[in-house]
């Protein structure tokens, strides 16, 4: 076991159980810090802003309509790359789970400060503040679900297969910087996307993928090893599709 004191701070969801049962047997995590998800209010406001109304409402077509088809077709393939990777989906231990707002409020940063970890592992959360990453003297590390730098933001793989891109259709490990998944990269492997798969399925895949290179990081950070690794220059930061890219990307390309 280590020695070193280590945080999970994430979002709240199944990729994160997933993720701290993966790692429990082979290290202590001293606390997870659990962080509340955005209220969909302010949520869709600061979209609006961001992207406009008509955008928007097209991503929320896609999800009250597509995802949910999809999640009720594909019930049988999650189960089996749940079993293909024996990701183990039980709930957090209370004992050890702190919650907050936000991880970036005052309550996240006096948590931080008070445990004062070496290492946290991030899943899943907000965009992390420098004023936290600043706050104590630890090395973040992420998982995404994409090839950063060029699949940036979210649904990396979706994106990176309507592109016809299947080199850079993964998962990557890297460090976490104040920008949008910009922090040095560790580790990256590609997915092996079946008949099968589609848009819900592929981040339980990159999630499979994805947790032995984050047990390659710690086990680097632990051996004083951590290293950066190069990557293409290229740089593109995406979001979620809209119900008539989907379709369009469905019906033109047979992209799921």
């Amino acid at each position: 076991m280590n020695h070193s004191k280590i945080v999970l701070l994430a979002g709240k969801g199944a990729s994160t159980n997933i993720l701290y049962n993966a790692l429990k047997n082979d290290l202590t995590i001293d606390t997870i810090i659990l962080e509340e998800p955005v209220g969909k209010g302010d949520f869709l406001k600061k979209r609006i802003k961001k992207l406009g109304l008509w955008r928007v409402s097209g991503q929320i077509l896609f999800q009250f309509i597509i995802v949910k088809i999809l999640n009720l077709s594909s019930g049988k393939r999650k189960k089996a790359i749940l079993q293909q990777f024996k990701m183990d989906n039980n709930a957090l231990p209370l004992e050890k789970t702190r919650q907050v707002v936000s991880v970036n409020d005052e309550t996240c940063l006096q948590l931080l400060q008070e445990i004062g970890p070496q290492l946290v592992i991030v899943n899943g959360t907000r965009i992390i503040s420098k004023r936290i990453l600043d706050a104590v003297s630890a090395t973040f590390i992420n998982i995404h679900a994409g090839i950063t730098p060029q699949y940036r933001g979210v649904h990396g793989a979706y994106w990176a297969l309507v592109n016809n891109d299947e080199k850079n259709c993964g998962v990557t490990i890297h460090l976490v910087d104040a920008g949008i998944d910009t922090g040095g990269v560790l580790y990256q492997k590609t997915i092996t996307v079946g008949r099968t798969d589609n848009f819900v399925t592929y981040p339980l895949l990159q999630l499979g993928e994805g947790i032995p290179l984050m047990k390659q990081a710690i086990a680097a950070f632990l051996q004083n090893r951590l290293a950066r690794i190069e990557t293409e220059k290229q740089s593109r930061l995406w979001s979620h599709p809209t119900i008539w890219q989907y379709l369009f990307y469905r019906i033109g390309k047979n992209k799921r």
